[in-house]
């Protein structure tokens, strides 16, 4: 179980930063037609080049995908009656697949519209947070037990979460007004990119004082626990990097590996903050389950 969470996490993750590579690169009609690669094949052909080579590339990474997706939900299924948190949290998994075909597909079709572009993203960063909920339950059992922190330390979490996800949100309209959206063909979304920089750098700048604000808590309140406290500073040498990334990127003129690695960052971002929520409660109990069971279930 631990061996196809932490794997499912990483095969998301990856899957980002090859996403990122296809657009960084303007590989993203590479394969110019779905779900044959070309007219007659599935995959790329030599005539190509090197963009057919990163389109398919990324596309066959959904393979490796829906194989850990798989073998995940049979890890958990014979504990589906003890822990319906993971039974769910790799079914889920397993039904994005799918819809992320369709996302991508829809996504060719329409010559890399940017909003469409735009919404694969957020569905591998909704992704990135359901299969890091799944890691974190897996080590640490179902949730729903008891508050471990005080009220406002828990709506700061929230609050700072929130900014999180506003942060990708306007880095998604971003990029998808600038030079790396695609190649020259690819449209743009119209929109005003280097206003929409300085909108990207406020949700990101309250992100880091909330998250400081987090750690002063964790590292102070009698009640934290250990976790809360490895977690949020973990949370914020994260964010460190990323805006050290961000600033660099932007005064170099937003070179492609910088952007690919903020990129990946961002869903890096994304799986701490959840996990720093999740810690913000403990333990439920694991119903009708015997002590043998119980132990497999839990690890």
């Amino acid at each position: 179980m631990r061996f196809f969470a932490w794997a499912s996490l990483v095969v998301q993750i990856l899957l980002i930063g090859t996403g990122g590579a296809v657009r960084l690169t303007g590989s993203g009609l590479g394969c110019p037609t779905w779900p044959q690669c070309v007219p007659g094949s599935l995959t790329n052909t030599p005539e190509m080049g090197i963009h057919g080579v990163i389109e398919f590339t990324n596309r066959a990474l959904t393979g490796v995908v829906v194989l850990i997706a798989i073998l995940a939900f049979l890890s958990v299924v014979r504990f589906r009656a003890q822990r319906r948190d993971l039974f769910v949290l790799t079914l889920l998994q397993g039904l994005s697949i799918p819809l992320q075909a369709v996302i991508g597909g829809i996504t060719v079709l329409t010559g890399l519209n940017s909003y469409i572009v735009g919404l694969h993203f957020v569905v591998s960063v909704v992704l990135v947070v359901l299969t890091s909920m799944l890691v974190y339950r897996v080590y640490n059992g179902p949730g729903g037990g008891p508050r471990l922190m005080p009220a406002w330390y828990r709506m700061l979490a929230h609050v700072t979460s929130l900014f999180v996800a506003i942060t990708v949100v306007v880095g998604i309209l971003t990029t998808g007004s600038g030079p790396h959206a695609g190649d020259i063909t690819t449209p743009r979304n119209g929109l005003d990119t280097n206003l929409l920089q300085h909108l990207h750098s406020w949700p990101a700048y309250v992100t880091l004082a909330g998250t400081v604000l987090l750690v002063l808590g964790a590292l102070t309140l009698p009640g934290a626990s250990a976790r809360t406290r490895r977690f949020t500073l973990i949370l914020l040498a994260v964010e460190l990097v990323q805006i050290a990334v961000g600033i660099t990127q932007a005064r170099l003129g937003l070179p492609e590996l910088l952007v690919g690695i903020h990129m990946v960052l961002a869903a890096v971002l994304v799986g701490a903050m959840t996990v720093v929520v999740l810690t913000l409660r403990g333990k439920a109990p694991v119903r009708n389950a015997t002590s043998e069971s119980l132990a497999a279930a839990q690890l």
